[in-house]
């Protein structure tokens, strides 16, 4: 019985060493998962900020062209 209650003892020591591995590994794994997150989410904002700068440099290039068109030139001036 003793042998027994030894070995019990013996294969509970070593689930549960097992248990703290698996948990140690999942923390590593939730951790690179945060931080790929992370990553992400700041690739995310970088496209939408390069976005809205695209969208403002595209009007602001139709702007100059319109106001280019809207100029008189004054046909005394030299064209060159």
């Amino acid at each position: 019985m003793q042998q027994a209650r030894a070995e019990l003892a013996e294969q509970h020591f070593h689930h549960l060493c097992q248990l703290a591995d698996v948990r140690r590994e999942l923390n590593e794994v939730r951790a690179q998962f945060d931080r790929l997150r992370s990553i992400s989410l700041a690739r995310q904002h970088a496209e939408v900020e390069v976005a809205e700068l695209r969208r403002l440099r595209e009007i602001r290039r139709l702007r100059e062209i319109g106001r280019a068109r809207a100029a008189e030139r004054d046909p005394a001036a030299p064209l060159h």
